[in-house]
C-alpha cells in the first residue's frame, strides 16, 4: 500500500505527464481533429479534449515511447466515433489548414519558397481522403509508416502503397505546373 507521501508522488508525475503532453501536442491534434472533421474547430477542440480526458485515465509508464501515437489514435477514433455520429463526412474547407496553424510568427521565407509551398498545399487537398490522411501524418507530423498503421488501422504495405502513390501523383502535377 502506498503512503500519502507516494501517492502525492505518483499524481505530480501523472499530472506533469499530461501537462507535457498537452503543451506539445494540442496544436498537432487540433489541425488533425479539424481536418478530419471537415474543418469544424469547435468539434475538433472537443475532439482533442476528449483525448486529453482520456490520456489522463492512463497510466504514464503503459504509454512509455508511444504517447503521440497513441494520442492521435485516440483523437482519430473520437473524430471517426463524431463523423459516424452525424452520418456524414465533410471534405476540408479551402485555406482551413493556414487557420489553423499555431500562434505565433512565421520566418521570413523568399516568394517563391511559400509560393511552392502553397502549390504543393493545393495538390495535397485535391488528394483523395485517404491519401491526404496519411501524406499529413508521415510529413506534416513526422509519423513512420508502422505509426501510421496502428493510428489509420490500415496495414503497413497499405499506408506505403497510399503514400507512394500520392507522392508520385504530387510530383507529376507538380512537373506539369512548372511547364
Amino acid at each position: 500500500m502506498n503512503t500519502p507521501d507516494q501517492n502525492s508522488a505518483v499524481r505530480h508525475e501523472s499530472t506533469a505527464f499530461v501537462s507535457n503532453a498537452v503543451e506539445r501536442q494540442q496544436a498537432p491534434l487540433l489541425r488533425y481533429a479539424a481536418r478530419l472533421l471537415g474543418g469544424d474547430i469547435e468539434r475538433a477542440r472537443d475532439v482533442v479534449q476528449d483525448t486529453f480526458v482520456r490520456l489522463m485515465a492512463q497510466p504514464p509508464e503503459q504509454l512509455d515511447g508511444h504517447v503521440v501515437e497513441w494520442l492521435f489514435t485516440v483523437c482519430r477514433n473520437r473524430a471517426l466515433d463524431v463523423l459516424r455520429k452525424d452520418g456524414r463526412m465533410k471534405r476540408f474547407a479551402e485555406g482551413q489548414e493556414e487557420r489553423l496553424a499555431a500562434p505565433g510568427p512565421r520566418p521570413g521565407r523568399e516568394l517563391e519558397r511559400a509560393e511552392t509551398s502553397e502549390a504543393v498545399r493545393q495538390l495535397i487537398d485535391r488528394l483523395p481522403p485517404n491519401q491526404q490522411e496519411v501524406i499529413r501524418l508521415k510529413f506534416q507530423n513526422g509519423f513512420s509508416y508502422r505509426e501510421i498503421s496502428r493510428i489509420t488501422e490500415l496495414s503497413v504495405s497499405n499506408v506505403g502503397f497510399l503514400i507512394h502513390t500520392a507522392v508520385s501523383r504530387l510530383r507529376r502535377e507538380m512537373a506539369a505546373a512548372k511547364e
